[in-house]
């Protein structure tokens, strides 16, 4: 068996202090987190996205897009992707719901990892299946990773995704407050 395919171990660093891993690791730790690997990569395969059930290798925080513009103070794709590396430091997907664009930032797993988020920003986890892209899908259309994983255990760090979405809601409310305090226009 390919040494580099081995099981990961809990004790690698989680942050992006190590070097990448070549993309085919990557791939087999996104895959076994699914409990059947092949299962995985036959739906990237023929669908370019597989289901995935957290809560065995990462969970994901579910971030409203308005949110995610407000922080990195864009919706364009290159910006959000350089701006989520520098803040998150950590695997994004994009997803574009019914309901808009929608963020998905991978995290730590485990229990006693505290998620201080609102009812907007859902920690996901055990027993929710999230929609993963194929490493190689990092561009519309269809879901995308705005910042795919680097290695094995690359994830974002849940303060860091905290940080990001109080950013959000401070441009927000700042937005709103601006707009609520602006003079009517003279439409004649």
């Amino acid at each position: 068996m390919n040494p580099h395919l081995q099981p990961t171990e809990p004790s690698l660093p989680l942050r992006s202090d190590r070097h990448p891993d070549p993309p085919e690791v990557v791939k087999h730790w996104l895959a076994t987190a699914h409990p059947t690997p092949q299962r995985a990569y036959a739906e990237w395969t023929d669908q370019g996205v597989a289901l995935i059930p957290l809560g065995r290798r990462f969970n994901a925080i579910r971030i409203p897009g308005p949110l995610i513009h407000a922080a990195t103070g864009s919706d364009q794709p290159d910006h959000l992707a350089q701006t989520m590396q520098d803040r998150l430091d950590g695997p994004v997907i994009h997803d574009h719901l019914t309901t808009g664009a929608t963020y998905y930032a991978l995290v730590p797993y485990g229990p006693g990892i505290p998620w201080l988020g609102a009812n907007d920003t859902p920690l996901l986890g055990h027993g929710v299946y999230l929609g993963v892209p194929a490493l190689e899908r990092t561009a519309p259309p269809g879901t995308y990773w705005i910042t795919p994983p680097r290695h094995r255990n690359d994830l974002c760090a849940h303060d860091a995704v905290f940080d990001l979405v109080l950013e959000g809601r401070r441009h927000l409310r700042a937005a709103a407050s601006n707009n609520t305090n602006a003079p009517p226009s003279d439409h004649r």
